[in-house]
């Protein structure tokens, strides 16, 4: 399942907005190196030809293309990343704020 928004991940409620970023970056370097560069090269993918349209266009469809970049580059990296590093979410959880959890989600975590 593909989640947009880390607030709807059921492996970080209950965090605030800074514990769920904090466990994302910790998960998202856990990924393998493979997987690391999967993620990078869908992102260049994406940067890339949105630079050549904007190279490419005159007047207003310049301002277009960078409007569709800063929309469509989150709404197809987010959710990758989030996809790929979510194995990875409850371990790092209970690992970074061990306080903020019951036994029986840590012995489910190991």
């Amino acid at each position: 399942m593909l989640f947009f928004n880390s607030q709807s991940i059921p492996e970080l409620s209950g965090l605030s907005f800074q514990q769920r970023m904090s466990v994302v970056r910790m998960a998202t370097d856990r990924l393998s190196v493979p997987i690391k560069l999967l993620l990078n090269i869908i992102k260049l993918i994406i940067l890339f030809s949105f630079f050549m349209a904007i190279a490419r266009a005159e007047g207003w469809y310049m301002l277009y293309y960078s409007l569709g970049l800063v929309i469509v580059y989150p709404l197809i990296t987010r959710p990758l990343t989030f996809y790929f590093a979510r194995r990875f979410f409850r371990p790092v959880r209970f690992k970074l704020y061990p306080e903020l959890s019951t036994d029986q989600e840590q012995n489910d975590a190991v």
